[in-house]
């Protein structure tokens, strides 16, 4: 099989054999990336035995899977440079027939100034490939409102969004991360520092600081970047019912309960601004009781309802939810135009892969809980997965905080903050 020599650094191909990846260490390769989608064909050896292969031949692997053109996101961009930009030493990228690979690398190159997108088309010409579809990319991307710019947190999994109108300069943070380590009980403010950094290199005013819903697996940096920004902070209307049901729970008499530690509660249907861009609000309970969709241009920020097509979706089975609401809201966020990006809040990197978080409502039709489903057959299948699982490790942790909009307890007469722990308040645990 021809490998296509791109620098010193990275070469492309087309599909090789598990046999020859013995052979492409030999020839000096240190890493491959694997930019085809498991079952494009079904002779294609597939992820997990190019895993296994690369393993055995001493290469470190990397899955990137890409559909084509129309399916990359600048995640999938990011994850590419990343891969070849932390290899050992030279990388060896293929897809079906390399164009795939060899359109991440030239979208990486224009993204970071090293290419003009001018010389796009007679670079892919110079290594056999027509790379038009990479020129429509961006074009594409440039006609998009709003933009939209995303932060991973690696250890909640968490996905965090900037959207910014380009007429303006004027932005909404959505579900920042207040960092937290359970093992110390030490916070930290390193994923917030890093959003109030790019809104200073860009310019950005910001109009809105929103949270989807109390989240159960990090703590909300909404205030944080509040007391940095001035800007007001907001959620659904129905976070009162999620702030009645846990302070039971934690038994919290000193907890208001009216959402008063948000400065606007959103209810379904409500608009707001992001600079001169409408938004508006969908109520999305069933993940939990106060779940809100923002949509914002062509965009619509889902959190946990949907995760990625190859996710699934969001589990239902926390105090207040329910399979049966999340289903109908996920038929309302479905109902949207097909084109309409769709942003989780989540991603588990199902496979391997690496991180992801953009989709459309076409792709989302092809969820793997969604896809050829009615209401009872994914109410069962929800339930039945639900009753696997274990609690998130920071549940108790995050619900007391942001239930109060991000707000950690206020320090006691020693000057230290404390978290209060019920102890088998939830029902049965999957230990």
């Amino acid at each position: 099989m021809d490998t296509i020599r791109i620098n010193d650094r990275l070469s492309v191909s087309a599909q090789p054999e598990l046999s020859a990846f013995a052979t492409f260490a030999a020839h000096g390769y240190s890493a491959l990336i694997n930019v085809r989608p498991d079952g494009e064909q079904p002779d294609q050896p597939g992820n997990a035995a190019e895993k296994a292969a690369a393993d055995a031949a001493g290469l470190s692997y990397s899955f990137i899977p890409v559909t084509g053109a129309a399916g990359i996101t600048e995640a999938d961009i990011t994850a590419f440079q990343l891969a070849v930009g932390s290899a050992k030493g030279p990388v060896l990228a293929h897809c079906k027939s390399g164009a795939r690979a060899l359109m991440l690398y030239v979208l990486g190159e224009v993204r970071e100034g090293r290419m003009q997108r001018e010389e796009i088309e007679a670079f892919g010409q110079k290594h056999g490939f027509d790379l038009t579809a990479a020129v429509r990319w961006l074009d594409a991307e440039d006609a998009r409102v709003p933009k939209v710019k995303a932060w991973f947190d690696p250890r909640t999994s968490s996905v965090q969004y900037i959207v910014t109108d380009p007429a303006t300069n004027h932005c909404v943070i959505i579900d920042p991360v207040l960092d937290f380590d359970e093992k110390s009980g030490a916070t930290g403010t390193m994923n917030a520092d890093a959003i109030l950094a790019y809104v200073a290199r860009e310019g950005l005013t910001v109009d809105w600081i929103l949270d989807t819903h109390p989240h159960a697996d990090h703590f909300s940096a909404a205030q944080y970047i509040k007391g940095k920004t001035g800007a007001p902070t907001a959620t659904g209307a129905h976070v009162t019912d999620v702030q009645t049901l846990w302070n039971r729970i934690y038994n919290a008499p000193d907890l208001a309960t009216d959402g008063s530690q948000w400065d606007r509660l959103f209810s379904d249907g409500e608009t707001f601004h992001v600079g001169s861009i409408e938004g508006h609000v969908l109520f999305s309970p069933g993940h939990t009781l106060s779940s809100i969709t923002y949509v914002i241009g062509d965009a619509a920020f889902i959190h946990d309802t949907l995760f990625m097509p190859d996710g699934g979706t969001a589990r239902a089975d926390f105090p207040g939810g329910s399979a049966t609401v999340l289903w109908s809201s996920i038929q309302q966020i479905l109902a949207l135009p097909d084109d309409t990006r769709l942003f989780t809040g989540h991603d588990y990197q199902p496979g391997g892969r690496h991180p992801r978080w953009e989709s459309t409502v076409r792709e989302q039709k092809r969820n793997l809980h969604v896809s050829g489903s009615d209401e009872t057959r994914f109410v069962a299948q929800r339930e039945a997965r639900d009753r696997t699982l274990g609690m998130p490790k920071l549940l108790l942790h995050a619900i007391q905080v942001n239930m109060r909009g991000g707000r950690l307890p206020e320090p006691e007469a020693n000057g230290t903050r404390y978290l209060k722990f019920p102890l088998d308040a939830l029902g049965v645990t999957t230990w």
